[in-house]
């Protein structure tokens, strides 16, 4: 159980602060705990049971994230082509269905390196990559904004600064 105040991740819908544990008058039947979850990134609260079945995580660690930072060069990026966007959307919504962190850094290093490889051909990236690629990079940025305490639009500076002192 996560407690008032604690960081999650919840669903899609990404990082979320508990910002409740309570029995709403106006949900349910009056016996059952819901948090209630106000999203990061997005306006609204969601009421969610407690004893849900759908996906929530605490958010990574400090010293988690600063270890994702240092494998980066290391995440491989996935060798999956496919001229059929409903099967490329298929998959890379997999890699975000996992909500693993790691997960999300090799989507973006996969659409990135391949978006960089038809630049160099003269063609652009497809909707469906900068789709998956925006939503991979605003669930991983919001996460480790938490987790580094940093503001989110300073997250990509860190990340860049941070796997440049590797090299």
């Amino acid at each position: 159980m996560y407690n008032k105040g604690d960081y999650i991740i919840y669903g899609s819908s990404g990082v979320c602060l508990v910002e409740d544990i309570t029995i709403p008058d106006f949900m349910g039947d009056g016996t059952t705990e819901y948090y209630v979850l106000s999203p990061v990134r997005d306006n609204g609260r969601i009421y969610i049971p407690v004893n849900t079945t759908k996906f929530m995580r605490p958010v990574i660690t400090k010293a988690q994230a600063m270890e994702l930072i240092a494998q980066i060069p290391s995440i491989q990026k996935t060798e999956y082509q496919s001229r059929d966007h409903r099967m490329l959307a298929e998959h890379y919504k997999h890699s975000l269905d996992s909500h693993e962190v790691s997960d999300l850094v090799q989507l973006i290093k996969t659409i990135y390196l391949k978006n960089e490889d038809l630049a160099t051909r003269g063609k652009r990236p497809s909707n469906t990559d900068l789709q998956f690629m925006k939503k991979a990079e605003d669930l991983l940025h919001s996460e480790l904004s938490i987790a580094l305490e940093i503001p989110f639009n300073e997250v990509g500076k860190f990340i860049t600064s941070e796997v440049e002192k590797l090299k």
